[in-house]
């Protein structure tokens, strides 16, 4: 009995590591297919077209006209019989076929819904469900969530969204609860911080049920990284405040972006460098550009024509020779992180693209193009 039960640990055991383990789509000779955290091309490129792994499937075609879903083995699980198929979110997809769009699980069950309008993408467990140019919701099971109410909802954020009517913007929940009133006539994301929000002229932010004016302010950022300062601009220069918009960093740089881990690039004059959370120089501005730092304490930067990657003291830990912006891609490109995203940095050297660790070692080999790990 002992042994039937360690056997079956280890089959579960590593039957979800491989499950959890993430997979990056690359392409070589304008075909797509996946390769590990190791740099092993582990499904191989064969697809014309392809997506990127989403709760564990991803939506393929081999012929750049029938489209399928893949698992994590490079299995089919929903056989290569649609026009169209993105990706999944919540157990959920739109696919396309004899020109119907319709709402399908993994086992390749249409869901039945009310929509007879637009099909939109799942996302955090509902979709947008449209009648007479309203919006409202529905639900993983097919169920109404929300009438149809709302004359905009965007894209859901930390399981809210904004909504609009009658040309003033609030928040709602996935439930469809209002959790910030239609009375503004812009709003930012949700974030447990602060959301910035504009009331007629005036802008401010939004936090302990309260609306807090800036007169300063004229324009401002949402709240980022889970951090607790906002940029926002006076006049022509900006600055940094907290979730009462006051200011903790008097708005005197040209230019900003968002602290993340203590740091935030500035432009100072006409170079780029970083100021920690007391608005002090920390790392001098020598750059003609410089991103956020990621979570290993790397930042990318350029001094010359391409990137490199420095620590938070300024030192150059990988050396410069470098683009990220990833654009160009025929097949995908919805996720444009720049940096080191969970160990890994996606860069280009000599028109290829491929993964660099910490080290600056390249991950496997380079590709024609390549997106970020999921799964």
């Amino acid at each position: 009995m002992k042994k039937v039960f360690l056997l079956l640990f280890a089959f579960v055991f590593i039957t979800n590591s491989f499950f959890a383990q993430e997979l990056a789509l690359v392409v070589d000779n304008d075909e797509g297919g996946y390769i590990n955290k190791s740099g092993e091309l582990v499904i191989p490129t064969k697809y014309k077209k392809a997506q990127s792994f989403s709760e564990g499937y991803a939506s393929v075609t081999e012929d750049g006209k029938s489209w399928g879903v893949i698992n994590m083995k490079g299995e089919w699980v929903i056989q290569p019989e649609y026009d169209k198929i993105k990706d999944f979110n919540s157990g959920i997809v739109v696919a396309l076929k004899d020109d119907r769009w319709r709402y399908i699980d993994i086992s390749n069950k249409e869901l039945k819904t009310p929509v007879s309008e637009k099909y939109f993408d799942f996302n955090d467990g509902v979709a947008f469900y449209k009648v007479n140019k309203k919006l409202g919701l529905i639900g993983t099971d097919g169920k109404v969530v929300l009438e149809p109410t709302y004359d905009v909802i965007k894209k859901f954020s930390n399981g809210h969204a904004r909504v609009r009517n009658n040309e003033k913007w609030g928040l709602i929940d996935a439930k469809g609860k209002v959790v910030v009133k239609l009375d503004y006539d812009g709003i930012g994301d949700f974030n447990k911080v602060a959301i910035w929000a504009k009331k007629g002229e005036a802008f401010g932010v939004v936090s302990n049920g309260g609306f807090h004016e800036n007169s300063d302010i004229n324009k401002i950022d949402d709240f980022r990284y889970g951090g607790s300062l906002a940029y926002a601009r006076k006049d022509k220069l900006w600055g940094f405040v907290n979730n009462k918009a006051e200011w903790v960093i008097q708005p005197k740089f040209k230019k900003v972006k968002a602290f993340k881990n203590g740091f935030a690039p500035v432009l100072d004059g006409k170079l780029w460098g970083y100021i920690n959370e007391k608005g002090e120089m920390a790392i001098a501005a020598k750059y003609k550009d410089a991103e956020v730092f990621g979570d290993n304490g790397l930042a990318p930067v350029k001094e010359s024509k391409l990137w490199g990657f420095i620590d938070t003291t300024g030192t150059m830990k990988i050396a410069e020779g470098y683009e990220i912006t990833a654009k160009g891609f025929s097949m995908f490109s919805k996720n444009n992180i720049k940096g080191f995203h969970n160990g890994l940095a996606r860069v280009s050297a000599k028109k290829k693209w491929g993964f660099i660790n910490e080290n600056g070692k390249v991950l496997g080999k380079w590709w024609e193009h390549i997106e970020l790990f999921s799964k």
